[in-house]
Formats: C-alpha cells, structure tokens, sequence
C-alpha cells in the first residue's frame, strides 16, 4: 500500500479522519499483539501505520486549533 499524501488527508472529514484514527490504533494494537505472540509476517506495516496515524493526528490538530483561534 502506498503512503498516502497529506493533501488527501485534508480532504477528508472530520468524522472521517476520527474513524480512520480510531481504526490505525487499533491496527497498530493487533500489530503488536501479533509481534508478541511471533505471529507477524509484515513488520513494515509498523511503520506505514504510524505514518499515516501521524498524518491523521497533525491534520486534526491544525484543524482544532484554527476552529479555536477563529472563534477567539
């Protein structure tokens, strides 16, 4: 799977970008659990996960904050 690009990101929604975060940490947790338990094939998912999960969070964020300190 190819990384994603930030531009992508951003067109998303809200509710859209909170569903995807929601489902990366949870993917990241399997990922560890099946780590644990010597069950993992494709460690580089580790990194593509925490990538995206990166991506999602910053767009969040920059959206947080411009919501606030327009409304300030």
């Amino acid at each position: 799977m190819p990384r994603s690009q930030t531009a992508e990101v951003r067109k998303l929604t809200d509710a859209d970008i909170t569903k995807q975060i929601d489902e990366i940490r949870r993917e990241l947790f399997d990922l560890r659990f099946q780590r644990a338990t010597r069950q993992l094939t494709n460690t580089h998912r580790f990194k593509e996960a925490r990538i995206k999960l990166a991506q999602l969070l910053t767009v969040q964020q920059e959206r947080s904050s411009s919501t606030s300190s327009a409304a300030s």
